[in-house]
């Protein structure tokens, strides 16, 4: 009777050793991941934000400013917003023909809320995509509208991705948008 139990246990085994025997083990690949809003050498030496690759360090330095004051816009948050700009003016400081875009920054800054700091973010980003002109060394960056913002009226925003974060709404409408144009 011992016997009948420990023949199928035993053919239980060995068939599971057996399986085991024949699976490949592989190793997980190891990718290195950076952080998209930092400003980095590539091979080519030229400053990089994400996949964009810059012909003039300051402007990359500019570019990721300018992205994470619309992240702040994006969220909702007036306070990292104002410092965002300040960051952004700062940037400007080292720029020659930055005045137009560092006095829409600083009326950013100035904002008591965060519907003034966003009617602030469209001369802003006109002037920041004037200046983005013969400066892409390489990438894309995403020049992105929401016909709904400011009334039906429609403003602009750029991006270094396709993704749809809209700074004019926040969470009430974060996906309202489209792309309207490319830059590279």
């Amino acid at each position: 009777m011992k016997l009948n139990y420990f023949i199928p246990v035993f053919l239980v085994v060995f068939a599971f050793t057996s399986c085991k025997n024949d699976t490949k083990k592989e190793t997980p690949e190891t990718v290195e991941v950076t952080s998209g809003d930092e400003v980095t050498q590539s091979n080519s030496k030229k400053p990089t934000i994400g996949d964009v690759a810059f012909n003039d360090p300051k402007m990359a330095v500019v570019f990721r400013e300018y992205l994470g004051l619309k992240d702040a816009l994006v969220g909702t948050n007036a306070a990292q917003a104002g410092a965002s700009a300040a960051r952004l003016v700062t940037a400007f400081a080292t720029m020659d023909e930055a005045t137009e875009a560092s006095k829409a920054a600083k009326n950013i800054v100035e904002a008591s809320n965060i519907e003034e700091q966003r009617t602030a973010f469209v001369p802003l980003t006109s002037a920041v995509e004037a200046m983005l002109d013969g400066e892409i060394a390489s990438g894309t960056i995403y020049k992105q509208y929401c016909p709904m913002a400011f009334d039906n009226t429609g403003a602009s925003w750029l991006s270094g991705s396709s993704d749809i974060m809209n700074p004019y709404f926040g969470d009430k409408m974060l996906r309202c948008g489209r792309i309207d144009g490319k830059i590279e």
